[in-house]
Order: structure tokens, then C-alpha cells, then sequence
């Protein structure tokens, strides 16, 4: 009788794999979404100073999608409201509790750590901190590193800090859209200080401008003169220039810098604030001159709201989000109108090829919009 052959290739019996997806964790994410946040609910949360409930409400507030703009708008409304509850009447002047600081200057000039080092110093004198980093968007795939946490690393683990990059989605010079109305959720959270960080030296520090209290602009010694061409503006608008990185072989080169600098504001006419634009040095790695950067902060917020100054900005700031919303609104009713779309992709295309005038097929389509309401 012949024995059963056997192979040498004998194949054991395997183990059955796990499944690549968690069940619990796939249960628990779905009962997450089925949980959407109401406007009271992400409201009373940004009011006892919820930050999860914060970050919620602001990522609403960048959001594109209808639905969620109309939630945002209901958030902001309400957020407003405890904000002007926070305002004290004092011998009949009106005084804001908060102040907004906008700091910029060229890349490599230290900002994130400047504003770590500035931020650290704030809330250990008992101050809450919100830093909100505008980011670049790729004009390729419209993503952004958002890396400002990683570089702020004492400062993202501080509890009465708060820090918030997002994306600039190519609006103008590189500002976030919705910097404005994050701010005022970060107000109603109860943070008494905002840093508004810019990418760079661009436009986007006149937008910046136009939202903040205070204007600081960071510099470095001996950059050399090919950024002359576009520090004149900066420089006016400026409250203080501070030159950073004033330590070791660096200090005495910072010290001839400032001179030359609180030379060039002399040169410029007065602002209507009342404050005298000032120059000085600091390093953000040693602490040297970080707490006199303050010093002229609070200087500033007294005499500006001494004089009245510091609450026209405001009022003409309110004025400026009034207008820009208006224009925001009619730009996106005009490009969602079904009708202009299909004109304007037929113009559009004649346009690349080179049979149609731009400005031209312009004045038709608003001619036809405006017509057709």
C-alpha cells in the first residue's frame, strides 16, 4: 500500500488578521459628528472661555459653506454683544478693555520668537493671550504649513495662551479674511490681548494696520539697503520699530540701528494719535529690552486713550468692517448668480483666446447684472 504523499511545502494555518479599521474608535467618531454644536452651545462655551468650543466657532468662521457663515454670523452677533457688556463707563469715555497688536517685519527677523518671548512675559503678569498667525497659502494647492505652534513651543503649552494659525486662502497680502471677527470671539473668550502676526512685509501689513491698536514693526541691523524700497511705508505706519536679535557681536550694530531709525520717524509728519513713533532694541532669546516693549505699549494705550484716539480707531475700524462686508456680500452674490456664471465662462474662454476686449466683456457682464436686478 502506497503511503499519502506529503509536500514539503506544508503552509500553516494563519492567525485572521485584524480588520484595518478600528470598530470602537470608527463608533466613537460617528457619535462625535452625530453631536453638532448649537450657536448657544458654541456660545456660552466661547463666553466661559471653552477653547475647544473657541477653535470650533473660529473654524466656522473661516468656513466658506453657507450653512456654516450663517452660523458664524449668529456666534459673532452674540459675541459682540458680551464684549460691549465688558466696556466700562469712565467719566463719560468710553474705555475697551482689550487691546490688538499687530507685529510684523521681514522674514527671519525673529517674529515667533519675539512674540513667544513677549507672550511669556504677558501671562506671567496675569494677562491672557491670544496670537493669532496669519500663514501663507500655496497659490498651487492653496495648503498651508500652520507651523507657528511648533515654533512657539512654551507659549502653546502656557494655559492663558492661546494660539490660532490659519490659512491666508489668498486673500489680500496675505491676511486671513476672517482675522477681523476672530478677534472678537478671542475678546469674548476673555483674551485681553491679541497679537495679530503677518507673514511678511507686503500689503498685508496695511490691512493689518487698519484692525490693530498698536503697530509694531520688527527689524533687523545691518539688513543692508535693498529693502529700502519697501520700508517707507511700513515705517509710517509703524508706533515702534524694534530691532531684534540685539545680543553677543550683534548688540552694538542694533544700538547705531535704532539711531538711524528713530532719525527716519523724525522725518515723517506726526500721526493724528498724539504718540511719537518710537525706536529700540530688544532680544528675544536673551529677554533684553522685552519688558520696555510693553512698557511702550501701555504707554501708547494711555495717551491714545487720554486723547480719545484709541476709541475713533475703533468706531472707524467698526466703519471699515461695515464696508467690507458690503463688498464681500455683493461680490459673492454677483459670482453666484447661475446666469452670470454660464456668461462668464463663455467670456472668459474668448478672452484666452484672444477675440474678446477683458475690459470690455467687464462693463457687459456688470452692465447685464445690474440690469437683470
Amino acid at each position: 500500500m502506497e503511503k499519502p504523499f506529503k509536500s514539503l511545502l506544508n503552509v500553516m494555518e494563519g492567525i485572521d488578521q485584524p480588520g484595518q479599521i478600528n470598530a470602537d474608535a470608527l463608533k466613537k467618531l460617528k457619535a462625535g459628528k452625530r453631536h453638532a454644536h448649537t450657536v448657544k452651545e458654541l456660545t456660552d462655551g466661547i463666553m466661559a472661555g471653552n477653547r475647544t468650543l473657541l477653535s470650533k466657532a473660529i473654524t466656522l468662521v473661516e468656513s466658506s459653506l453657507p450653512a456654516h457663515q450663517d452660523q458664524a454670523q449668529q456666534i459673532i452677533g452674540a459675541c459682540l454683544q458680551s464684549t460691549k457688556s465688558k466696556i466700562e463707563n469712565r467719566n463719560s469715555k468710553i474705555v475697551d478693555q482689550s487691546i490688538r497688536i499687530g507685529i510684523t517685519g521681514v522674514p527671519g527677523v525673529g517674529k515667533s520668537t519675539f512674540i513667544e518671548a513677549l507672550g511669556k512675559h504677558l501671562t506671567a503678569k496675569g494677562h491672557k493671550l491670544a496670537v493669532l498667525a496669519i500663514d501663507p497659502s500655496s497659490a498651487r494647492s492653496k495648503g498651508s504649513i500652520l507651523g507657528d505652534k511648533t515654533r512657539m513651543e512654551e507659549l502653546a503649552v502656557d494655559p492663558d495662551a492661546f494660539i490660532r494659525p490659519s490659512p491666508a486662502a489668498g486673500s489680500l497680502g496675505g491676511v486671513a479674511r476672517k482675522t477681523r471677527e476672530t478677534i472678537i470671539l478671542c475678546e469674548a473668550a476673555g483674551f485681553d490681548v491679541i497679537f495679530v502676526e503677518t507673514v511678511g512685509v507686503g500689503q498685508s501689513e496695511t490691512t493689518v494696520h487698519s484692525m490693530v491698536d498698536f503697530f509694531l514693526l520688527l527689524m533687523l541691523a545691518g539688513a543692508g539697503d535693498e529693502l529700502q524700497g519697501i520700508k517707507r511705508g511700513i515705517i509710517e505706519m509703524a508706533d515702534a520699530i524694534v530691532i531684534n536679535k540685539a545680543d553677543g557681536d550683534n548688540i552694538g550694530k542694533a544700538r547705531i540701528a535704532r539711531v538711524e531709525y528713530a532719525n527716519a520717524l523724525h522725518l515723517f509728519p506726526p500721526p493724528d494719535s498724539g504718540w511719537v513713533p518710537v525706536a529700540d532694541i530688544c532680544s528675544a532669546r536673551s529677554g533684553l529690552g522685552i519688558d520696555h516693549v510693553w512698557d511702550l505699549v501701555m504707554e501708547h494705550r494711555k495717551i491714545t486713550g487720554d486723547n480719545g484716539f484709541f476709541h475713533r480707531r475703533r468706531m472707524e475700524q467698526n466703519r471699515q468692517v461695515f464696508r467690507e462686508t458690503i463688498e464681500a456680500g455683493l461680490q459673492h452674490h454677483f459670482f453666484h448668480q447661475e446666469e452670470i456664471s454660464q456668461v462668464m465662462a463663455t467670456l472668459e474662454q474668448g478672452i484666452m483666446n484672444g477675440l474678446v476686449n477683458p475690459y470690455q466683456a467687464a462693463n457687459d457682464l456688470l452692465e447685464k447684472y445690474f440690469r437683470e436686478r
